[in-house]
């Protein structure tokens, strides 16, 4: 037979895993959010720059 302290811990750990996953699913399904490639401020002569397509 397994001790109570045995059994609540198991139940604890499955009830915490369960109860993030429709949220864990509905963030993964909304993706990447929308970010600015080039922030206010930035200098493309800058030496981390990339190259220009010119």
């Amino acid at each position: 037979m397994v001790s109570s302290t045995q059994q609540f811990e198991r139940i604890r750990k499955r009830k915490m895993t369960t109860n993030g996953k429709r949220n864990k699913r509905e963030r993964r399904a909304l993706g990447t959010p929308k970010f600015a490639v080039h922030l206010a401020g930035y200098d493309p002569k800058a030496a981390d720059a990339k190259p220009s397509d010119k």
